[in-house]
């Protein structure tokens, strides 16, 4: 770290849970961002500003004047521009060394198998079940911990899935243990539903701190427990998750499977429309 770098970060430097060793780790880390949206636009802030090495956001949207509400990443003048070019622009006004690659697209299996295995920690910030699986999957094969967050109307939930070993060989639940696959929930967007501007700041501001612990190695994270919020009452309470054995994505029967069967390779995963700068 030279000195620019001590003095713009020296409020983390401060805290002992973090320090000078803390900050190095963050800023050798590389973040996966799913969604640049409600969730994903201070989730990419707060990752800039705190120094995080390299942040990599996928979204295949366009700034839309309904976004504005809540969406604090993008603005006004930037209606009509891709959401990643918008919260890049954003990113970089807070901190201008801040290494983002932009990738505007569909998140797909494919795509979600290559970004993942290059990330120290992704963050869901999507908007729906099939991709929040997808990439729940692809952290689980790579063994990289997935930070989750959802909000609607008034209510909004946080967890870690790390599917990484415990010192005690144990391992925490994945997505799918706690919202099966094969279980067809009915999707709920914000669009019909509305959502409250402020709780995807909540919401968004807690994955960026788990994001950090995780990458900083400082604290515990909320793996295996599911945090959830009712902004309308302001309660705020934790539940306890029970990982699954017979779990189809981390169970021991799919992880054997997984282990026996030839992962994709860069070519075959990925193409040429990754945007980095």
């Amino acid at each position: 770290m030279n000195d620019d770098d001590l003095l713009r970060y020296s409020r983390h430097i401060l805290l002992d849970d973090i320090g000078v060793e803390g900050q190095e780790r963050i800023a050798a880390s590389h973040a996966l961002v799913l969604g640049a949206g409600g969730l994903g636009s201070p989730v990419a802030l707060y990752l800039a500003s705190a120094g995080v090495g390299r942040i990599t956001l996928v979204d295949d949207d366009v700034v839309d004047l309904t976004n504005l509400q809540r969406q604090i990443a993008h603005t006004e003048a930037r209606v009509g521009q891709r959401k990643v070019d918008s919260a890049r622009e954003a990113m970089l006004q807070i901190n201008p060394r801040a290494q983002v690659d932009m990738v505007p697209r569909r998140a797909d299996a494919a795509l979600l198998g290559t970004l993942v295995a290059q990330a120290t920690v992704a963050i869901d910030c999507s908007d729906n079940f099939a991709t929040r699986h997808t990439l729940n999957a692809a952290c689980v094969r790579h063994d990289v911990p997935l930070v989750s967050g959802a909000a609607i109307r008034f209510d909004g939930q946080v967890s870690v899935f790390d599917p990484r070993a415990h010192s005690d060989g144990e391992r925490a639940p994945c997505y799918a243990c706690l919202f099966p696959p094969e279980v067809q929930p009915e999707e709920v967007r914000c669009a019909v539903m509305g959502v409250f501007a402020p709780l995807v700041g909540i919401v968004g501001s807690l994955q960026a701190t788990e994001a950090l612990k995780l990458m900083a190695s400082a604290g515990r994270s909320l793996a295996g427990r599911l945090l959830l919020i009712d902004a309308l009452d302001m309660d705020i309470h934790t539940i306890r998750i029970a990982r699954n054995p017979q779990c189809p994505v981390c169970g021991d029967a799919a992880r054997l499977q997984s282990s026996t069967t030839t992962p994709l390779s860069a070519a075959e995963a990925c193409d040429s429309r990754v945007t980095r700068r």
